[in-house]
């Protein structure tokens, strides 16, 4: 009778799926999405304790009627639990000339409302930046925790739109992150 021998191991192998490895390992996920561009956003709120805010490059829409749009909030971000307390935040999409806005608010450490001229507040209370391109304040609708983030989904009650001719300027142009790198488009930028 053959002997049988047992091998340690430090946990399940990975599943396969026709003949793939089904486990991706983390930096390998940030490294493909590091080619991906998103756009630039900020995110603000006071869940009463007073304002956070964030910069984050994973906001969009998933829905126009009703107007619902998401975002994945990291829970190593020190505004994530107000945020995730908050009943509303305030959605901001940056243009290029709003690129110190975002630096300001990707910097830890450092109180990111300090500089009151960057900042007021809405009638309904929340933090808002009055430069931004345009900015949406919403409802959280839904919170789904996923890995290590939270993803909040919220339903959009107001729209602040730039004027006609803040649209057709230079400066509208948009704020995009590729490659750990602030990028922006310029009026010659078309698709092939």
């Amino acid at each position: 009778m053959p002997q049988s021998t047992a091998v340690a191991t430090a946990g399940p192998a990975p599943a396969t799926h026709h003949g793939f490895a089904d486990m991706v390992g983390a930096e390998d996920f940030k490294s493909a999405f590091r080619n991906h561009p998103a756009g630039v956003s900020v995110i603000t709120a006071d869940a009463g304790a007073g304002p956070v805010g964030l910069t984050a490059t994973s906001v969009f829409s998933v829905s126009a009627n009703p107007p619902l749009l998401v975002f994945s909030l990291s829970s190593a971000s020190s505004s994530a639990p107000t945020l995730k307390r908050a009943e509303t935040v305030v959605v901001h999409l940056l243009g290029a000339d709003q690129l110190e806005l975002a630096k300001n608010f990707c910097t830890s450490g450092i109180d990111r409302f300090a500089d009151p001229s960057i900042w007021s507040r809405l009638i309904t209370g929340e933090p808002y930046l009055p430069s931004a391109n345009a900015w949406m304040r919403g409802r959280i609708v839904n919170q789904m925790e996923a890995g290590d983030s939270t993803v909040v989904a919220v339903q959009v009650l107001q729209v602040n739109l730039p004027s006609e001719a803040a649209r057709n300027a230079q400066a509208s142009r948009p704020l995009v992150y590729h490659n750990r790198t602030w990028h922006s488009l310029s009026r010659s930028s078309v698709v092939a």
